[in-house]
């Protein structure tokens, strides 16, 4: 393992290689030649396998065969790969450490490879006094062939029939479950980015974000940066997004934006087509859920990445249901019924938590709640499995609030309101998970990232204890799940010199393994099939495998929020005016008699 690479791959002539190559990418789209040599430098799950392989023989041959002797270039390299596989910074003080051999030895012996082109090193400061070290682009190409042969071989030497007990993926690593191998962790960028100030990054402040702000250094050590992120509420982060693009220089390099929007964004100039910055096909959109990734197109083109694919559900306590012989509450009848029955305020027990805040949240409410009785709240086209909401930026649409499925609608949150919890009029998206986490409620409206409140909580008695449902339905309804959640974007105000390595973030922190790490440290929230297909994955919690089977159903829609570019002033209007009608100061009728009229002054304008 010490014999140096070919002359081609020195330090110096790997160093313009990796030069050319960036040379060929135009803000993400590598020329044919420049896409061949990334894909080969990432780490792959084949590589991360044979590295954790050979750890463990090199160990079992060391504790085994006395005497013995070091192999100090092999250990160095094999801590050398897994830590880039892993996304952890290594210095010289750890790969010394890793030789196996005297400090004098073990210094000597990275020097070798430092000249022999299998390591680079990298400034952590300005002086270039500290660094790090990564394994230069040529070696890990070279690597990653050599750990082809090693699994093939492994694989013909101790499983001759390839039989289907999937005893060879257990020996490598692999998954329990025959055919499905486990998403490899993320690893360091082939070269870090070069971001004047660090990556800055807005985000709305949920649970999965907090995830992401969680795991930053582990981000940063990945990219080859520091992180900088700025979480607002959801109506402050939709006035920052608005905000930035009016300004001359962006200040951010990627931003979240709700699904509902993108129509809006798109046509106000705030974020940038993918196709004009990068090749798309670099995201694999065929793994994203369909109608996340639907979702994040406007008049025909993506305009961002899933970050979150996160349906709105009907979460339930199976074992109470179970206890007193009640079915699962599909339809909006039974929910009521059940409701009904669990309702005991003087025990402090109530039938249904729900999004009933005035503004914001009781529009989405709205709106949802009109889908479940059948009804888009404008006049988009029926088609088979629900409404085409992909052909929104042509216009011309009217609004459909006052139809007599919206009124059914309106009645049915009236009807709720009798089951609630006395504060209901002022939760909002955590507020009604809360006291559902707490067992004081037998049922709650809640996106799927909502679900770490009591998932995570050894405490809660909902943990173990929940049933997760599509939308229950109404008599012309269907069972549907609105999909929520965030897209990653590119501002369209973003500096040129910073957009190459904005891309290149946008590609790494929506991965396939970023957001398997994500779920790993509590996100519930999945918007690729092969994350929620890993087996590792879903082993942590039940969501993943049935927002799939949901998503194969179709039951997964973005149409209930259509993202026309007025939705957030609709929103508003469904809000505030239909608070109004649960508080008992207009009738359901009159309430939606005045959304109707004031939607129709919107879309006229």
């Amino acid at each position: 393992m010490s014999r140096k690479l070919s002359r081609s791959n020195t330090p110096e002539q790997s160093g313009k290689m990796q030069h050319s190559v960036a040379q060929n990418i135009q803000y993400g789209q590598p020329g044919q030649a420049g896409a061949a040599r990334m894909a080969a430098v990432t780490a792959g799950p084949d590589l991360a396998r044979v590295v954790h392989f050979l750890l463990n023989l090199t160990t079992e041959l060391g504790n085994a065969i006395d005497p013995n002797t070091p192999n100090p270039h092999l250990n160095m390299i094999l801590h050398l790969l897994r830590s880039h596989s892993e996304g952890r910074i290594v210095s010289p003080s750890s790969m010394t450490a890793a030789a196996g051999v005297p400090y004098a030895t073990a210094t000597r012996k990275l020097a070798e490879l430092q000249d022999s082109g299998v390591i680079e090193r990298r400034p952590r400061t300005r002086s270039g006094k500290s660094y790090s070290l990564h394994p230069s682009a040529a070696f890990l190409e070279h690597f990653s062939q050599l750990a082809d042969r090693i699994d093939r071989m492994a694989r013909s030497t101790f499983d001759m029939s390839q039989s289907a007990t999937g005893a060879t993926d257990y020996y490598f690593g692999g998954s329990y479950q025959a055919g499905r191998a486990a998403i490899a962790p993320p690893s360091a960028l082939p070269a870090p980015l070069k971001l004047s100030g660090g990556l800055r990054i807005l985000v709305h402040g949920d649970p999965t974000f907090m995830v992401m702000e969680g795991l930053k250094r582990q981000f940063e050590q990945m990219v080859g940066a520091d992180i900088h992120q700025r979480a607002f509420s959801i109506d402050r982060l939709r006035e920052e997004a608005l905000r930035n693009a009016e300004r001359p220089k962006s200040s951010y390099d990627l931003i979240a934006v709700d699904l509902p929007w993108m129509g809006e964004f798109v046509e106000q100039g705030v974020i940038a087509p993918l196709t004009d910055v990068m090749d798309v096909s670099r995201l694999d959109p065929a793994d994203f859920h369909t109608a996340g990734w639907r979702a994040t197109h406007w008049g025909g083109r993506p305009y961002g990445v899933p970050s979150q694919t996160t349906p709105e559900l009907m979460f339930y306590r199976k074992d109470w249901f179970a206890r007193d012989g009640l079915e699962p509450p599909v339809t909006t009848d039974a929910v009521i019924n059940a409701a009904r029955h669990f309702h005991d305020p003087r025990r402090g027990r109530y039938g249904v938590a729900w999004n009933a805040a005035r503004g914001t949240a009781l529009g989405h409410t709205f709106m949802m709640t009109c889908a479940a009785f059948g009804q888009p709240i404008i006049d988009i086209p029926e088609i088979a499995g629900g409404y085409d909401a992909d052909n929104l930026a042509q216009g011309g649409f009217q609004p459909m609030l006052n139809t007599e499925r919206a009124l059914q609608a309106a009645d049915y949150l009236m009807q709720l309101l009798d089951y609630a919890p006395p504060d209901i009029l002022s939760m909002s998206w955590y507020e009604r998970v809360r006291p559902y986490g707490a067992g004081r409620v037998a049922m709650a409206y809640g996106y799927t990232l909502l679900a770490p409140y009591f998932e995570l909580d050894p405490n809660s008695p909902a943990k173990g204890n929940t049933g997760y449902l599509p939308h229950p339905y109404g008599p012309q309804g269907a069972p549907i799940a609105p999909v929520g959640g965030y897209a990653l974007c590119i501002p369209t105000n973003l500096p040129e010199e910073r957009l190459e390595d904005a891309v290149e973030a946008l590609v790494a922190f929506t991965s396939p393994a970023a957001q398997k790490l994500y779920v790993q440290n509590g996100s519930r929230t999945a918007p690729r099939y092969s994350v929620g297909a890993d087996p590792e994955v879903r082993r942590l919690s039940p969501i993943f495998g049935l927002v799939d089977q949901m998503s194969w159903r179709d039951e997964l829609q973005f149409w209930p929020r259509p993202p026309i570019p007025q939705i957030s002033e609709i929103i508003s209007i469904c809000g505030h005016e239909l608070h109004d009608m649960l508080r008992g100061i207009v009738t359901p009728r009159d309430a939606l008699d005045r959304v109707q009229a004031r939607a129709e002054k919107i879309l006229k304008h």
